[in-house]
């Protein structure tokens, strides 16, 4: 299995947008969070949480392709078939079937992220210390309030068998324990 070091390199060397790459380590840290949970390789988790827009520079343009540049981009670099595949299926365009729990989070954490920077940056400080689960799925329910978090899509963790305040809140902490590293 590739090293995190050496995915964090690969991130860096194919995105240049410092705010997706706090995107990507932000999956990173609740994938990881979400594997502890249900007793998975928080490793695994975390380098698909990671990797997962590696080729988003390349194909924003052309969402029939987001994904599946960076799942063969992916291969090509040696990483893990099954973490190919969650980054291939967190992208619904495909029509290609989530069937493992690593798939299912995946998909779910991806909006999750931009949902709990959304919170944070409407606090006065800007910071996720402020933030709580529970203002978070106040803001939920405001469907002008952090457009692009597709809600429909965070709810699928219903599919991990876990709540959407469950979820939240474990994407939320997680994001949190490690906030210095993207900026909030």
């Amino acid at each position: 299995m590739i090293a995190r070091e050496e995915a964090l390199e690969l991130v860096k060397s194919n995105v240049a947008n410092k705010n997706l790459i706090n995107h990507m380590l932000a999956a990173e840290f609740i994938m990881r969070a979400l594997a502890e949970r249900f007793t998975q390789d928080p490793e695994k988790w975390g380098l698909a949480g990671l990797l997962h827009d590696i080729d988003y520079d390349s194909t924003y343009t052309d969402m029939q392709k987001h994904s599946k540049v960076g799942a063969q981009m992916l291969k090509e670099a040696g990483v893990a078939e099954d973490i190919c595949h969650a980054v291939l299926v967190h992208n619904d365009a495909h029509g290609v079937p989530r069937e493992s729990m690593m798939d299912k989070a995946l998909h779910a954490v991806d909006p999750l992220t931009g949902l709990i920077v959304a919170a944070a940056l409407v606090m006065p400080g800007k910071k996720l210390a402020s933030v709580t689960s529970e203002k978070i799925l106040n803001r939920f329910k405001e469907k002008a309030f952090a457009r692009g978090a597709n809600r429909e899509q965070i709810k699928t963790c219903s599919d991990m068998g876990i709540s959407l305040e469950e979820f939240v809140s474990i994407g939320l902490e997680a994001m949190q324990l490690r906030a210095a590293e993207i900026g909030l």
